[in-house]
């Protein structure tokens, strides 16, 4: 589990952040003395800091100084400034990347998971077979085979095809496929997911498995379970 440390005043905006992070088993700490970050921020030893810039007794521009001169921590600052020089400011203290207010969730999580797949390079063990819905996929030939035969998915099909696997039974959202692909290096707008997503639904349909990537409507796309249609 990783650690955050979220340098937050906005006791609402914390409690925000900390629930919704904690549904992606991130462990989320605040500050309870802003005179003290220094001393939460050694005893912690976080994983990644979310820092404000407007903060009571000293700013977040001080308290990513004083963080760079103990630890190369990635930073990124959650902040309503939206002058250039703010952001400019943050990157030249060596924040890893400035989000403003307000701002979206999916956004905040997916660039979370980009920073810490970069830098704690946690994702990057050997592709493996996965079976699902009785299907076996090879992640490093992008194919898919059960009973019915085997299918070749193309690079954006079989990483959306991981994505929603490896969440399974939860309604993954539009914006952080769109993120998640982006970041990847491959660049994804919304209307292109949308053709992506389509394509290997019906590419699944060869092997009776179309019917197992769903649509929610307004929300984003689920992968389900074979058990799941039998209830």
């Amino acid at each position: 589990m990783f650690k955050i440390l979220l340098i937050e005043d906005d006791a609402t905006l914390f409690t925000e952040v900390k629930d919704r992070l904690a549904q992606w088993s991130y462990d989320v700490h605040g500050i309870t003395d802003f005179g003290r970050v220094i001393e939460t921020f050694a005893a912690m030893k976080p994983d990644l800091v979310i820092i404000d810039i407007q903060l009571p007794k000293f700013d977040g521009f001080h308290w990513c100084r004083m963080i760079r001169t103990h630890s190369n921590v990635p930073i990124v600052f959650l902040s309503s400034r939206d002058h250039p020089t703010d952001m400019v400011m943050s990157m030249q203290l060596g924040a890893d990347d400035f989000i403003q207010k307000p701002f979206h969730f999916d956004v905040l999580i997916a660039k979370i998971h980009a920073i810490l797949r970069r830098v704690y390079n946690y994702n990057t063990e050997p592709l493996k077979l996965k079976t699902w819905c009785g299907a076996t996929i090879d992640y490093e030939k992008n194919t898919v085979t059960n009973e019915a035969g085997t299918i070749e998915l193309t690079k954006n099909e079989i990483f959306i095809l991981r994505f929603l696997i490896e969440r399974k039974n939860t309604i993954v959202t539009r914006d952080i496929i769109i993120n998640s692909l982006w970041d990847d290096q491959r660049f994804v707008s919304d209307n292109t997911l949308t053709v992506n997503v389509n394509r290997l639904r019906k590419t699944l349909d060869e092997l009776g498995l179309g019917r197992f990537i769903e649509t929610k409507v307004g929300q984003g796309y689920m992968a389900t379970e074979e058990a799941h249609f039998h209830d």
